[in-house]
């Protein structure tokens, strides 16, 4: 028999009922939200995933920024982007025997931090780049090269402090030279970098340089400074088979300007620690332009390699007064006692590259080389004497940029201004060595 309900227990399961009815409609609704939230983070999810999937594509497509060693990290990137930092350290020691009758403390051992440089290079997209260089040597900071180039094939245009085109034995790096220090004309001259513009054009085996050039950068803290000239070298550089050779020629005119009355020639002894000069013209009054020119050549054959240059100055002095012309000139040869060959590029020496470095079981490269040094400064009444030197040098490139060098030089001297016992004529000996890296 069925029991009954009252009228308040019916009531109150319909209550429960209605309750029952109200949840079940907000868990639909509950759900119904989750659904779309679902939805809407798969899209953001799907389009996530796409975003990533077209970044790695791009990222793919693009071209990776490359480093390599060369002395130093140089880093390559996208469109022509380079930067390479760079420096060189020589440090130089040795002695230098006079006549005993020669009282000079410049005489006897020395040694010195020839160069300490540090500066950097690279590449902008466009054709353009730049080179910064400081060097910290002789407790003093002098920028050595501050330039920007632009290039586009054959073509290279500079501005800023740079060579001048002074000839083989100046353009070539002081890292790469068979001896420790260059042929004595080279600074007697007074080459030197400066401040200009300059065109470089390059086609098949022939070279032209040109450029307009003002004074030497810590030279234009002087506002009175107004010097200019300009400098034109011409190179062919030929090569037959395995061997390489180099033809050049050069022209120098320089205004001294309004600052600058007088000029000294002059040169020390094969070595750079000393500050003796036994071949000095002395100050030349009236002094109003320089005009210079000079001829080189060389060959590069296997394990050879020989090479000549002259250089001849002329000053141009005021009114009718004497103007006297100077010469210096060189004649070298190296052989390589190991199998490595001189580096050549764009009329210049290069470094030699170690076919068998130590630290690869090898013994590096061994170079031996020999020179005769002519300067001579009398002329037109002038007597600053002459200076011959026949050197010998040794050279071990254990590895890449790195060397090790040991030179010694007889210099015979006529009409010196450092006189021995009244006697301007005698001989001086001068050995010297070098530890050197660059990078």
């Amino acid at each position: 028999m069925a029991e009954t309900i009252s009228a308040e227990q019916a009531a109150a399961l319909l209550s429960k009922l209605n309750q029952l009815e109200r949840e079940v409609a907000d868990l639909k609704a509950q759900l119904g939200n989750v659904q779309q939230t679902q939805q809407a983070s798969t899209s953001a999810i799907a389009a996530t995933e796409a975003k990533l999937a077209a970044t790695e594509e791009k990222l793919e497509q693009q071209k990776p920024v490359k480093v390599a060693f060369k002395g130093a990290p140089e880093i390559k990137g996208e469109d022509g982007w380079s930067f390479k930092p760079r420096g060189r350290m020589l440090y130089d020691f040795g002695t230098v025997n006079a006549p005993d009758s020669i009282n000079d403390a410049g005489l006897g051992f020395a040694n010195e931090a020839r160069r300490i440089r540090l500066g950097a290079s690279g590449s902008i997209p466009g054709g353009f780049g730049y080179k910064l260089e400081a060097d910290f040597a002789g407790n003093a900071i002098d920028l050595t090269d501050a330039f920007f180039i632009y290039e586009d094939g054959g073509l290279t245009v500079t501005a800023g402090q740079h060579n001048t085109f002074q000839g083989l034995e100046e353009l070539s790096s002081s890292n790469d030279t068979s001896f420790i220090e260059r042929a004595g004309y080279t600074d007697a001259f007074g080459f030197e970098r400066r401040v200009g513009l300059s065109a470089q054009y390059g086609v098949s085996d022939l070279l032209f340089q040109a450029g307009v050039f003002t004074a030497n950068i810590d030279d234009l803290n002087n506002d009175e400074d107004n010097s200019i000239g300009f400098d034109v070298r011409a190179v062919a550089m030929p090569k037959f088979g395995d061997t390489q050779t180099h033809f050049g020629a050069s022209y120098h005119y320089r205004d001294l300007g309004d600052a600058t009355t007088s000029r000294r020639y002059r040169q020390r002894p094969a070595v750079h620690f000393t500050d003796t000069r036994f071949i000095d013209t002395g100050t030349i009054a009236d002094a109003e332009s320089e005009t210079s020119y000079g001829l080189e050549a060389a060959v590069i054959s296997g394990r050879f390699h020989a090479a000549a240059e002259g250089h001849w100055l002329n000053l141009n002095r005021s009114g009718a007064l004497a103007d006297p012309t100077f010469f210096g000139g060189s004649v070298e040869a190296g052989l390589f006692l190991t199998d490595d060959t001189r580096g050549y590029k764009e009329g210049v020496f290069k470094g030699v590259k170690v076919s068998n470095p130590v630290g690869q079981g090898g013994l590096g490269a061994w170079q031996v080389n020999v020179r005769y040094d002519r300067l001579d400064l009398v002329d037109a009444g002038f007597v600053g004497g002459t200076q011959d030197a026949y050197q010998a040098s040794l050279i071990w490139t254990p590895v890449d940029y790195v060397r090790f060098l040991l030179s010694y030089s007889k210099l015979d001297y006529s009409n010196a201004a450092i006189l021995a016992a009244g006697d301007g004529d005698y001989n001086v000996d001068a050995v010297a060595g070098r530890f050197q890296i660059s990078f």
